[in-house]
């Protein structure tokens, strides 16, 4: 080895691992609660689906872009040092968008119930009584503040309530244009039954509060002016969220996958890339950490921060502290300073070899379904046990069982893709992700996710083993990484994207739990069609030299000499005639 510090291997590994930690517990405080804090700032499940949807399709192009840029003109450590600096200042920019409502407070902080705390969980409906006096004016329950659940009167009878009384033809008349300005907005979670007023008012969780504080129901001019609020509490509210999560996704997505390009390449070229297999745990570490421990610090620090607005200000914070660390660490992190030749299109040439190969095809398809599937989960699972009363720290601890479930397991990895083959595998993944889905849409309490959070080592990462050493065994020599990045970002994200996009529509038009199950369906079809198709594809194996060579050094012996060791006079010969054909 070189006496030159630049191939001290030791070291390298040593900072690749502590930058892989540190970006761990950076992206463990907030991308694990976007959405949530999404849906505390009033938008519905498809304006989240879209705003998520943009930000996978942003990485899914953005990223692999930007790695080539960085080495093509050798700036890989200012494209790696630069998008964590500006990704800091990014995420804090999602602190200064406004809430749909904007008398919206803080209910943990001054201890009184907010319209965070009264929102009712999406697909279920408010239901008040209204009753009807002998003259026929119907009686509606009223207060001064915003229209919130607590605010709601226990029952009739009670000393401090004060009723607004109203005909009903008019209180019709003056709610129709009302409830068509909330259709618009939130399609499907606003609806007022056109039944007798003796029957049930539904109300959908994202249009409470639409009143202006101290309105008359009755008034037509007041239900204008809640209208023309709503419209632009909502307009402001979602424009400034997709403009900032589209910046934020723009100065984050190079980092990931220039680091990657730059520590493979580093150790390539003392050949020692297999040192770097490891590193992935290191990740996960810091993932498991960072998201328990973001989940404890905004519960006791929000109220210091933002006593007016949402909860979860502390996540953005604390992404944005850990991501100044990260660029410290960045300046010491590997990066070769020679430039390899001819890889200009090899993204080009993996897509060419997918179209060749039928089982690269298959692959393809199941890794994008895969991401459709798991963006329904990352989306909305935390919504889903929102309404069921978890906390975020249970939440976190959620996510940190399925991490380190991962870590326990992978010492078993050789053992497993030799049992059950690199296709039985991934059907295990497929099916344990389908178990997961069923189980999510039978939630009872504010625990019962736990259980079914070990299944995450299996259906991530036993599912992504599988995938990876699939893609080693079809790809031609030196295409490994190609086809590997474009399963990672273009496939799988883009499947992301899709799912984001459909499912929080499919959410509102139904339920999360309906949302759940058909996902499962859906990938147990898909699971069909893999394990029937399969075995019908041709099974031609792609010849690496490198592998073979380790296999003939640990498990022939001098002795062994005959037809058995002429293996690699054979590829050459059959690699020359194709080439001459």
């Amino acid at each position: 080895m070189s006496p030159n510090p630049q191939w001290n291997i030791p070291r390298a590994l040593r900072v690749a691992g502590l930058f892989q930690l540190v970006c761990g517990i950076r992206d463990a405080c907030a991308l694990p609660f976007l959405t949530l804090y999404l849906r505390q700032l009033g938008l519905a499940a498809p304006w989240v689906g879209i705003l998520m949807g943009t930000k996978h399709l942003i990485s899914a192009c953005w990223a692999p872009f930007c790695a080539f840029v960085a080495k093509s003109y050798q700036k890989r450590r200012v494209f790696l040092t630069g998008s964590l600096l500006s990704s800091a200042g990014a995420s804090l920019l999602m602190v200064f968008v406004p809430p749909v409502d904007r008398r919206l407070d803080n209910g943990s902080c001054n201890g009184s119930r907010s319209l965070t705390s009264a929102l009712l969980p999406l697909g279920v409906t408010l239901t008040t009584t209204t009753t009807s006096s002998p003259t026929g004016v119907t009686s509606f329950p009223a207060s001064t503040g915003p229209l919130v659940t607590s605010d709601f009167p226990n029952g009739p009878g009670e000393s401090h309530q004060e009723t607004y009384s109203a005909s009903r033809g008019d209180l019709v008349r003056s709610d129709e244009g009302f409830r068509t300005t909330l259709g618009a907005l939130y399609p499907g979670t606003s609806r007022v039954k056109n039944n007798s007023w003796e029957g049930a008012f539904e109300v959908g969780s994202a249009t409470l509060s639409r009143l202006p504080r101290g309105a008359a129901l009755t008034s037509p001019a007041n239900l204008s002016v809640g209208q023309g609020n709503a419209l632009e509490g909502f307009q402001w509210t979602f424009i400034l969220s997709l403009g900032f999560i589209m910046l934020w996704e723009l100065l984050t997505a190079p980092m990931e996958q220039v680091a990657d390009d730059s520590l493979y390449e580093y150790l390539d070229f003392v050949d020692a890339t297999d040192r770097s297999r490891d590193l992935w745990m290191w990740r996960l570490l810091g993932m498991s950490t960072g998201v328990c421990g973001i989940a404890a610090l905004a519960g006791q620090l929000d109220c210091f921060l933002m006593t007016k607005g949402p909860q979860g200000v502390m996540h953005f914070y604390g992404y944005s502290m850990v991501s100044i660390l990260a660029s410290v660490v960045s300046i010491g992190f590997p990066v070769p300073i020679y430039q390899q030749q001819g890889l200009s299109y090899k993204l080009a040439k993996a897509l060419s070899l997918i179209r060749g190969d039928p089982r690269l095809i298959l692959l393809a398809l199941t890794v994008f379904w895969i991401g459709v599937i798991t963006s329904t989960v990352q989306n909305f699972l935390f919504w889903h046990m929102k309404d069921h009363g978890s906390s975020e720290l249970v939440m976190g601890f959620s996510v940190a069982l399925s991490l380190l479930g991962e870590i326990l397991l992978h010492p078993f990895r050789t053992l497993l893709l030799r049992k059950l083959s690199r296709v039985g595998t991934l059907g295990l993944g497929l099916g344990c992700l389908a178990t997961q889905l069923i189980y999510y849409s039978f939630l009872w309490s504010w625990w019962s996710v736990l259980p079914v959070q070990i299944l995450g080592a299996i259906s991530n990462g036993a599912l992504w083993w599988a995938v990876e050493d699939s893609i080693e065994d079809l790809a031609t020599p030196g295409m490994d990484r190609s086809l590997s990045t474009m399963f990672r970002y273009y496939f799988y994200e883009g499947g992301c994207s899709l799912g984001s996009f459909v499912g929080g529509f499919v959410m509102m038009q139904a339920s999360l739990d309906a949302l759940y199950r058909a996902c499962c369906v859906v990938l147990l079809l898909w699971l069909a069609l893999f394990l029937s198709v399969q075995p019908r594809l041709p099974q031609e194996r792609k010849i690496n030299y490198s592998k073979l060579l380790a296999i003939e050094g640990s498990d022939t012996s001098d002795s062994e000499q005959g037809s058995e060791q002429d293996w690699l006079v054979k590829a050459m010969r059959e690699e020359h005639l194709d080439w001459k054909g």
